[in-house]
């Protein structure tokens, strides 16, 4: 059976994932969660510009060169990461998971908060003449993580939030297993509805109650999902 590589969303810590891995690992299954450049693993220096998704994929590729093919499970941005890997790579995936993945623009309020992003990236230090200013941003962002970044990475974040996935989806022709939580406000579900309906022969399963991250709410939901995908 393939390696499992998890691929994180935008988050400074991995900890959450410790019982879920456990899971899945107890069952048989061998896991690996992939520290991302600038997130979990700070120590590799982004570009000046930040990094592209593009970048990321070729990271992905260098993470998982020692292996003929791999299963990926990626959450939020890390399936933001996952989804354009298997569009460009499909010869090393032999199951893709996304869970309330990214890669769908927003609209709306959802929208104006990306656009925030952006103006703060390329002009921060200028229109943030105060401490004080900053927080207000960041607030009416409701992005804390934002807070945290470094610049380069909040140049990231504005790099990787202006990629529209939707146009590469049909070109996915793997097993693939969409899981997403019925009141995610993060990713909302229809963008999982529309994954669904492009990434041809997908399965698609809504976790009751469930928010935007799933494997910390319903863990053992979760891990029973993908044990079921990966042993059919």
């Amino acid at each position: 059976m393939s390696k499992i590589f998890i691929l994180h969303g935008w988050t400074y810590q991995t900890e959450t994932w410790r019982v879920f891995v456990d899971i899945l690992t107890s069952r048989g299954f061998d896991v690996e969660i992939l520290k991302t450049p600038g997130l979990t693993d700070n120590t590799i220096p982004s570009p000046a510009g930040g990094w592209t998704l593009d970048d990321y994929v070729e990271w992905l590729k260098e993470k998982t060169a020692a292996h003929e093919r791999v299963v990926l499970i990626g959450h939020s941005n890390g399936g933001r990461i996952s989804l354009a890997f298997t569009a460009k790579y499909p010869e090393k995936v032999s199951r893709l998971i996304l869970e309330d993945s990214a890669g769908i623009p927003p609209t709306g309020f959802r929208a104006l908060k990306r656009d925030v992003f952006k103006v703060i990236a390329k002009t921060g230090r200028m229109v943030t003449q105060s401490e004080l200013a900053r927080k207000i941003l960041y607030k009416l962002a409701r992005e804390s993580d934002y807070q945290k970044a470094t610049p380069e990475m909040r140049q990231t974040m504005a790099n990787l939030g202006s990629v529209d996935l939707s146009i590469i989806l049909e070109k996915i022709n793997v097993p693939t297993l969409i899981v997403w939580g019925e009141n995610d406000t993060t990713t909302p579900l229809e963008n999982g509805k529309l994954m669904h309906e492009k990434i041809q022969g997908s399965r698609m399963v809504v976790i009751r109650g469930a928010k935007h991250s799933p494997h910390i709410t319903h863990t053992r939901e979760l891990a029973d999902l993908i044990e079921k995908e990966l042993r059919s």
